[in-house]
């Protein structure tokens, strides 16, 4: 991933289907004077703060756990019907620290292990390497996620005196793949994890996005308490705050809840989140009833647009084209194509230098490496423009391949 970064610096002219961020457009530097605003305004009138433990609240040193949790709670219960004590979320730095948090604790000695669907983000297995944390692959299937080859690896894992922890899992139009489990995968999910005794860290930063069809969280469905959820107000809220949060209200034995461990660790590593930055997400929620399907309805929006020109073009190029697939995820930011030829990081860079056009390998997601033949193809930031030159450069990229392409360089990226 550091390359793919350097290939955008190195040809800055290049549309870029590789970057998952939001939409910039909308970005309104105004609202977060209005946000912190409308946070003032909570603390005065809900919790009755005088002037002067405002400005405690928002200059200080902050609470562990982190000031919003309480909103974050009303957030989930309104868009997620998720229902949590909000005792049980800690506030972070981001998602990646609050998979940080989960996956130290979850490390006590070099007998535990995790696994994860692959191809996976490679935000989760950094951090796992940060911890020391060995993650062994799962397979996606056609659903999201192979049951059977879960406990599979379970069971392999076990029979090497090993002691799995968890399964790390983005149910809802996951990066890289933009696959989306069944609701009844979802279930057999849960009831896999409960027999299994294995936690289920499930990642939901896509799940908003979607072409109408909400599908209910892990989080929602877990009667057993079996899922650490795993929350960003990055691609819902402001990227630039940096908030994040997890929710872990799994009991311990003599110590309260697992986010109560989480908060232990967190005190020694950042202290606590910028009391000022979790004020921004805030007051974005108050402004907005705690609802972040209201706030972003017009991001959505964009998203289904940007979404259906990508797909739209991708048919009108390739269409006819033998060799050349891709998937039609129904919400999110990603869409994977399967070419008839190798990629590489050549190749990539060929694509910017020459075509003037930059994707992402799938290969970076997965532990194993390999070559592969599949792009991943992001559409969240780009305006309709850049889409269609984006698309026709990549066109051009792909076709000048195809003439030097014979077929023993095919490759099966299975």
């Amino acid at each position: 991933m550091n390359f793919l970064n350097e290939v955008a610096n190195w040809y800055p002219d290049a549309v870029s289907f590789a970057a998952g961020l939001p939409y910039e457009e909308l970005f309104d530097v105004d609202a977060i004077d209005r946000y912190i605003r409308v946070y003032r305004r909570h603390l005065a009138a809900e919790r009755r703060m005088s002037g002067p433990d405002i400005r405690k609240e928002l200059f200080q040193y902050g609470r562990t756990k982190g000031t919003i949790h309480r909103l974050v709670a009303r957030h989930l219960e309104v868009d997620e019907h998720i229902s949590v004590d909000p005792e049980t979320i800690i506030v972070t730095v981001g998602c990646h620290e609050a998979m940080f948090l989960v996956l130290r604790a979850l490390r006590s000695d070099r007998h535990d292990v995790v696994f994860s669907v692959t191809p996976t983000y490679t935000g989760f297995s950094g951090v796992a390497r940060l911890v020391d944390l060995p993650v062994r692959p799962v397979a996606g299937g056609t659903d999201g996620v192979d049951l059977d080859h879960l406990r599979a690896q379970v069971a392999a894992a076990r029979a090497e005196g090993l002691r799995p922890r968890a399964c790390y899992v983005m149910p809802d139009f996951a990066n890289p793949a933009g696959s989306r489990m069944s609701v009844e995968t979802r279930r057999r999910l849960l009831a896999v994890s409960a027999e299994e005794g294995l936690l289920l860290l499930e990642d939901n930063p896509y799940g908003l996005f979607h072409d109408g069809e909400h599908r209910p969280a892990l989080k929602a469905l877990d009667d057993e308490r079996m899922v650490v959820y795993l929350g960003s107000f990055a691609k819902s809220g402001l990227p630039g705050a940096r908030v994040g949060y997890v929710v872990a209200d799994q009991p311990v034995a003599g110590a309260g809840s697992f986010a109560d461990e989480l908060a232990k660790i967190k005190g020694t590593v950042t202290v606590n989140t910028s009391p000022i930055a979790q004020a921004v997400i805030g007051g974005k929620l108050l402004e907005h009833d705690c609802s972040l399907v209201a706030a972003n309805a017009a991001e959505t929006e964009i998203y289904r647009r940007n979404r259906r020109l990508l797909l739209d073009g991708l048919s009108a190029r390739f269409g006819s084209v033998p060799g050349i697939t891709w998937n039609s995820p129904s919400g999110g930011f990603f869409v994977v194509v399967t070419l008839p030829f190798a990629v590489d990081d050549e190749l990539l860079r060929i694509s910017a230098r020459e075509h003037g056009v930059i994707w992402t390998p799938m290969s970076y997601f997965y532990e194993n490496g390999g070559t592969g033949n599949q792009i991943r193809l992001a559409c969240s930031l780009l305006t309709p423009d850049l889409i269609e030159s984006g698309l026709e450069r990549l066109a051009k990229m792909i076709e000048e391949r195809l003439t030097e392409t014979t077929p023993n360089d095919v490759v099966d990226a299975r």
